[in-house]
């Protein structure tokens, strides 16, 4: 696109106000909409809106816009008819343009119009143009570039500033960045605005993990990928007005990577990083940790008893379980397979209505049939070692399971005639805690590929040749 179709273009430069931060569940309070024609505003439009709802207080104290004030406004669908002419065919100019394109496009939706238009967001443009500045709100764009401000936090004030401000950028660009921002292919529209495109640009179309992180360089959110360019660009695809995405938008300032040799290591390392920080806006595997387990204990007559409990890292369970039902279901099948003596079983919550009975063997003949049936159940004394490719033909991955659980995990280099020792690749991994759901990850790995699984009970070396 050239210079001159830009100036050509139409701009509508928008601002609005509304009752909350997500457009499903928020109504617009008010709307300015500035037409611009590439070098000055041909055309205004400003108008209150009444919400229908109840503006919050630390709304109406920020905006000055109270219940009284917009008693007698009209309706967004009483003015969306001409908010839609005005907006169609022009460019959708916003400071932070995906909130107000987000009301605009799903507000006019619920009015019976379907809204698409290219859109461009100030703080982007500011920051590609004039890099460098400390903070890129209007407030302090405006007070560094000297633009004058009045009515903030009303539409038409803001509008009018970003229009300034527009104006400026516009005639500052001599890099072609706008150009660049327009172009369709560009991604520039959907990226969030504090999120520089240089970053997501750099990113690799590899296996990993990525970061995204707020202003503080704070980890708000861990994800892995196969593709880690391609994952985090989907992030910033379509309009979802839900609050939850909203904000997570409005907060990621940057986005970092580790590059993983396999899935199931970006899957393992996901899952441990999302452990150890916690972040804000990570939900899903936060559930992924177990809730009730079988135990073994011995009585004070010397007979072990299982029961279905808690988990609780207090006493190693024999097995872990989402639900409690699972678990009681468990227990009834090592019953009937080993014809266990019920009185010496305990379901948890679901009474036991088998009346105690007095002994009928001595405890060594119950426990070591309690043992048998335990043996299938237990996974301990696994100890192997899952290797796979590397981050690069000159390497290889490793994940090390001592007595089933993670011991840790990481790379080795190898050559044509590569002959290591178990203790030099074990000493290369980085150490890690492994999880329940990370166990399930590794032996559902090692059960649909034996043949990348070296046992390490008696392997002194690996070798390549």
């Amino acid at each position: 696109m050239s210079s001159t179709a830009i100036n050509t273009l139409e701009y509508a430069i928008v601002d609005i106000e509304t009752t909350g931060g997500y457009a499903a569940g928020s109504g617009i309070t008010e709307v300015a909409i500035l037409i611009h024609d590439g070098q000055n505003v041909v055309e205004r439009f400003e108008t209150l809106i009444n919400p229908q709802c109840a503006i919050p207080l630390s709304i109406q104290a920020l905006t000055g816009i109270n219940n009284e004030l917009v008693a007698n406004a009209p309706a967004f669908s009483d003015v969306a008819r001409r908010i839609f002419d005005l907006l169609s065919g022009r460019v959708f100019v916003a400071h932070h343009v995906n909130f107000d394109y987000s009301f605009i496009k799903h507000h006019l939706q619920t009015a019976g119009y379907t809204y698409v238009a290219p859109k461009l967001c100030t703080v982007r443009m500011s920051r590609k143009i004039r890099p460098g500045l400390a903070s890129y709100s209007l407030g302090r764009l405006c007070d560094v570039l000297e633009i004058p401000i009045t009515h903030r936090h009303r539409a038409g004030g803001d509008a009018e500033a970003t229009a300034i401000l527009f104006t400026k950028l516009l005639e500052w660009d001599t890099g072609g960045a706008i150009r660049e921002m327009l172009k369709k292919t560009s991604g520039h529209q959907q990226l969030p605005p504090n999120l520089p495109k240089e970053q997501v640009d750099q990113l690799p179309h590899s296996t990993g993990v990525y970061y995204f992180r707020d202003k503080t360089g704070k980890v708000i959110y861990v994800g892995k990928a196969l593709d880690i360019h391609s994952r985090v660009t989907s992030h910033f695809t379509g309009h979802n007005p839900n609050p939850q995405r909203q904000q997570f938008l409005r907060h990621i300032h940057s986005v970092t990577h580790e590059p993983c040799g396999t899935e199931l290591i970006a899957l393992l390392l996901e899952a441990t990083e999302i452990k150890r920080l916690w972040p804000a806006y990570n939900r899903a595997l936060k559930r992924f940790e177990p809730k009730f387990a079988i135990y073994v204990y011995e009585d004070q007559q010397g007979y072990l008893r299982i029961a279905v409990g808690k988990y609780g890292k207090g006493h190693p369970p024999v097995q872990v379980f989402y639900r409690q039902m699972d678990a009681v279901n468990s227990l009834h099948a090592l019953i009937n397979e080993f014809e266990l003596d019920r009185q010496y079983c305990s379901f948890g919550g679901t009474a036991n209505h088998h009346a105690v009975r007095p002994h009928v063997v001595p405890p060594e003949q119950h426990n070591e049939r309690l043992r048998s049936a335990l043996h299938g159940l237990q996974r301990t004394n696994a100890n192997f070692a899952v290797i796979d490719q590397g981050r690069n033909s000159n390497e290889k991955s490793c994940i090390w399971v001592e007595n089933g659980n993670l011991y840790g995990m990481g790379y080795f280099p190898v050559g044509p005639d590569s002959f290591l020792d178990t203790e030099t690749v074990k000493a290369s991994l980085t150490r890690y805690t492994g999880t329940h759901y990370m166990m399930q990850l590794i032996n559902s790995y090692a059960e649909k590929h034996p043949l990348k699984i070296w046992k390490t009970d008696h392997l002194t070396a690996f070798s390549f040749l």
